[in-house]
């Protein structure tokens, strides 16, 4: 995974071509960031939104072999299956989002890229398609050959890692095992001071049941499952703590000493990572032999061809990606 770019080259999703992806990419400023950034996706659509919403834009077609172009946008033609529509999604269309993807998942592992950042893509007109997809985490994981994922969503001041991503509430319990708990505790640690260079991170442990479980009280999870995995983290040297309640972990004072904090599930974490920093939070995919982030919001299909739609969280997974990456450099891994 080692960066030998001077200049880490990012890969960029355009997104799902009937949402805000495409005209989100009207609003980078290359001269904004330290690297040579790649937009994959269709030229003719980008062109269009970004005419559409009164944006100047210039784009250069990409070459691997030819030198980088200083502040300048390249793109990496992929021709739409159908015409889109701003707001209307087409299943046509599925193919060609899977397609961005894979440019961009298979060109990190071969060392074309140093980073790939995704726009949002619309699940559930992939699986209309007749491709079962669950999300971008769980399709780059295959993709890459990464056996277990770790999502993590991050603002200026909040880090949480998921413990379970996209499961319907009632099937969580039944997927938190010591196993699985393990792995991810290792994985967070790893990628946190690697991806992020923090020195012996802390990771705090969210309880599963309310008041976590209430020394049995209120559910065994944290008694059978939770306390000895930690128990056995720290007596690896792992600095992690807990479990806590989900409802004060996240109190000012308790996140003074915490470099992230491990969510149970999907709706224990992020609905208080996205009140803190919605608009400027983005995701990050641990445990894949690649960098990927992300924005952390929808397609925004109302919003299409508005002008209305915030690029924040782009322009954040832009920068984050670059972070990434160049610790990775520093690490020399």
């Amino acid at each position: 995974m080692t960066n030998t770019h001077q200049r880490p080259v990012i890969a960029i999703t355009s997104g799902e071509p009937a949402g805000i992806g495409p005209e989100l990419m009207a609003y980078i400023n290359p001269r904004d960031f330290a690297a040579r950034l790649v937009i994959i996706g269709d030229r003719d659509l980008i062109h269009a939104r970004a005419a559409k919403i009164k944006r100047p834009l210039k784009l250069k077609d990409y070459r691997p072999d030819a030198t980088a172009v200083p502040d300048t946008l390249e793109i990496l033609h992929r021709p739409l299956n159908v015409p889109a529509l701003a707001g209307q999604l087409e299943a046509g269309n599925a193919a060609y989002v899977l397609d961005l993807l894979n440019h961009a998942c298979d060109g990190c592992i071969r060392g074309e890229f140093d980073a790939m950042v995704t726009a949002p893509i619309q699940k559930d007109i992939i699986n209309q398609s007749g491709v079962h997809f669950s999300g971008h985490t769980e399709y780059l994981a295959e993709r890459s050959g990464a056996e277990l994922p770790v999502m993590l969503l991050a603002t200026p001041t909040l880090r949480v890692a998921l413990a379970t991503t996209h499961l319907p509430l009632s099937q969580v319990p039944a997927a938190i095992n010591a196993d699985v708990l393990t792995r991810i505790i290792r994985i967070l640690h790893h990628d946190l001071s690697l991806k992020f260079a923090i020195q012996r991170p802390h990771i705090k442990v969210c309880g599963l049941n309310p008041h976590a479980g209430e020394n049995g009280y209120l559910g065994r999870e944290e008694i059978d499952i939770i306390i000895p995995v930690i128990n056995n983290m720290q007596q690896q040297g792992i600095h992690v703590s807990g479990p806590y309640p989900a409802d004060t972990v996240f109190t000012r004072e308790s996140l003074k000493d915490a470099d992230a904090i491990l969510a149970m599930y999907h709706d224990q974490g992020l609905p208080v990572l996205k009140h803190a920093g919605f608009n400027h939070a983005i995701n990050t995919t641990l445990g894949l032999p690649i960098i990927r982030t992300s924005v952390d919001h929808g397609t925004a299909l109302h919003l299409a061809e508005t002008g209305k739609a915030i690029p924040d969280s782009l322009f954040a997974a832009i920068h984050s990606a670059i972070v990434q990456s160049r610790a990775i450099q520093a690490s020399g891994r």
